[in-house]
C-alpha cells in the first residue's frame, strides 16, 4: 500500500479523533440532557451574530418572561452561513442566559474608571453620555499637553491663502467590524461634523 506523508498525516488524525470521541467523551449524558431539557421559546427573531466580521445569520428563541432569550441557532436562509455557526456562535444565548437564568455577569449600564482608580463604578447612561460629549468639546476647544500644536485647527494656509477648516487631530475614529452599511453612514456623518482626520474602518458586512 503507498501511502503519501499528506495521507498518513490524515489516517493519523482521524484515527485519533475517533479513538478520543469514543474512548474519552461520552455523549450519552450529554445527548439525555438535552432530550430531557429542550428549549422553550414563542417567537423566533432573526439577527446577525455579534462577535466577528463574518455576519453570520442567526434565529433567537425567546419568551415573555425570564429568562427571555433561550436559544439561539443559525439561520438556514441566511446566504453567508446557511445555518451553520462557529463555536462562539453556539453560545451565544449565554451572553442574556446561563443555566436558565439571567447571566450575573452581563452589564446592563454603563461603567466607569476614573483616572488612578482600580474599581469599575455604576453610572447612569446620561452621566455617561453627558460626561462622553464634554469630553469631546473639551478635546476640540483645548490644547494638547503633550504638543504644542492645538487639537483644533480653524485655518490652514493653502497656497498662500488661509482657508477656513474643521480639523480636529486629537480623537480618532476605529470603526467595528460589525457595522452595516447604514450605521457606518451615520457614524461617518458625525465623524466628519466633529472634523474627525483619522477615521478608520474594518468594513465587512
Amino acid at each position: 500500500m503507498n501511502v503519501t506523508r499528506r495521507d498518513f498525516i490524515k489516517i493519523s488524525g482521524a484515527a485519533t479523533a475517533g479513538l478520543l470521541l469514543g474512548s474519552v467523551f461520552d455523549l450519552v449524558p450529554i445527548k439525555a440532557y438535552a432530550t430531557a431539557n429542550p428549549p422553550v421559546w414563542t417567537q423566533i427573531t432573526t439577527s446577525i451574530c455579534c462577535y466577528c466580521a463574518c455576519g453570520c445569520g442567526i434565529l433567537v428563541g425567546s419568551t415573555s418572561a425570564a429568562p427571555y432569550i433561550t436559544y439561539v441557532q443559525g439561520d438556514p436562509d441566511h446566504p453567508i452561513n446557511q445555518g451553520a455557526l462557529c463555536s462562539k456562535g453556539q453560545g451565544m444565548a449565554e451572553l442574556r442566559t446561563v443555566d436558565g437564568a439571567l447571566n450575573p455577569r452581563r452589564l446592563l449600564e454603563p461603567q466607569k474608571r476614573g483616572p488612578g482608580q482600580t474599581n469599575w463604578t455604576t453610572i447612569s447612561w446620561n452621566q455617561a453620555l453627558n460626561e462622553i460629549a464634554g469630553l469631546i468639546k473639551t478635546t476640540r476647544d483645548g490644547i494638547n499637553p503633550y504638543d504644542a500644536m492645538p487639537n483644533t485647527v480653524t485655518e490652514e494656509e493653502i497656497d498662500g491663502d488661509w482657508t477656513p477648516v474643521n480639523r480636529c487631530r486629537a480623537i480618532a475614529s476605529l470603526g467595528g467590524a460589525a457595522h452595516d452599511t447604514e450605521e457606518c453612514y451615520l457614524l461617518v456623518k458625525l465623524l466628519r461634523a466633529l472634523g474627525l482626520v483619522y477615521i478608520e474602518h474594518q468594513a465587512r458586512i
